[in-house]
């Protein structure tokens, strides 16, 4: 979870556009990103994700609107921003002749970091995420997840306030994406660093984000966290009652429950259709009719579902918790 002080915004964009020609990149983007929190940008490629980033970073002006990232206006105070916001694009660049921890020595040198406290901290990144053991092998050799771990890395060398990804754990195995998701809880939770992640990778997204933004064909469709989402969109209530025996025993008595509208049975335990929360009310008229309940669940929708709610609609954005 984000920490206490998650309600300090460091990331405000006020009706952010960005046109190139007729075509419309970023249409009337409103968002506020507060200290502290994993914030999720989840839309398809071409969605205006990379676009709105390089508008956060002073890359790229935008046509219309304000933003303003820890107080500045990227557009005109570009540097100052660049070295307070760790960004790591989908397509890290690096020099291949150099080793792993000579291109982060580059960055910290960029930087203006202190020798000696470079070295320290690039030994502690390279081992944080996992290039301990190649960080002096040329980066050339390197694969597509070690080079994205080691562009991570390379983001952090300046100790951001603010960490941006954009699409991090693409191509990259199971195991390395557990790894890079499991650092950017441990950025949250220990150094209380700000992360936007850009993805069209919607599990990852849930897995890891506190608040998420659905951008949809340059619009933010919906934006608040995950179960707040799912409320939105999933209003029915369908609850599963697993049962100790045959189920089929007391299916009449369910049925009979007020509120529920249809009850079948599915792997051994009953799934039912409800107007509402009648939770309550089934457990009690399963043990009335004498069964043990060894489970009792709401089925929810998930991100999936929320996300293509939104797809393709034209509907004002939607703010959920």
């Amino acid at each position: 979870m984000a920490p206490a002080h998650a309600a300090d915004p460091v990331v405000e964009a006020t009706n952010l556009t960005k046109r190139y020609g007729a075509k419309v990149a970023v249409d009337d983007l409103t968002l506020t990103i507060r200290r502290g929190e994993v914030f999720g940008l989840l839309g398809p490629n071409g969605a205006g994700k990379t676009t709105t980033i390089l508008m956060l970073l002073g890359l790229t002006d935008p046509s219309a609107g304000s933003v303003s990232v820890l107080g500045l206006d990227p557009t005109r105070h570009a540097i100052d921003v660049k070295r307070r916001v760790g960004y790591m694009p989908d397509d890290v660049g690096f020099y291949d002749d150099l080793s792993g921890r000579d291109n982060l020595r580059y960055t910290a040198q960029l930087n203006r970091i202190e020798p000696a406290a470079a070295e320290a901290r690039i030994d502690a990144l390279l081992t944080e995420v996992g290039l301990a053991d190649a960080a002096d092998r040329a980066v050339g050799g390197y694969s597509r997840g070690m080079r994205q771990r080691l562009g991570l890395a390379d983001a952090l060398v300046k100790e951001p306030e603010i960490l941006i990804l954009d699409e991090p754990t693409v191509n990259i195995d199971p195991e390395g994406v557990r790894e890079i998701l499991a650092l950017v809880r441990r950025l949250r939770d220990e150094r209380g660093v700000t992360v936007l992640l850009s993805s069209h990778l919607l599990n990852q997204v849930q897995a890891v984000c506190d608040r998420v933004g659905i951008f949809v064909e340059g619009r933010l469709r919906a934006q608040g966290t995950v179960d707040a989402l799912v409320a939105e969109v999933d209003r029915s209530w369908t609850i599963e009652l697993g049962l100790v025996g045959d189920p089929t025993t007391v299916r009449g008595a369910v049925e009979r429950v007020r509120g529920v509208r249809a009850v079948r049975s599915e792997a051994g335990h009953l799934v039912v259709d409800a107007d509402g929360d009648v939770r309550a009310d089934l457990l009690a008229a399963a043990q009335d009719a004498g069964a043990r309940v060894h489970h009792l669940a709401r089925r929810r929708a998930d991100l999936d579902a929320v996300y293509h709610h939104w797809f393709g609609r034209d509907d004002d954005v939607r703010v959920a918790g």
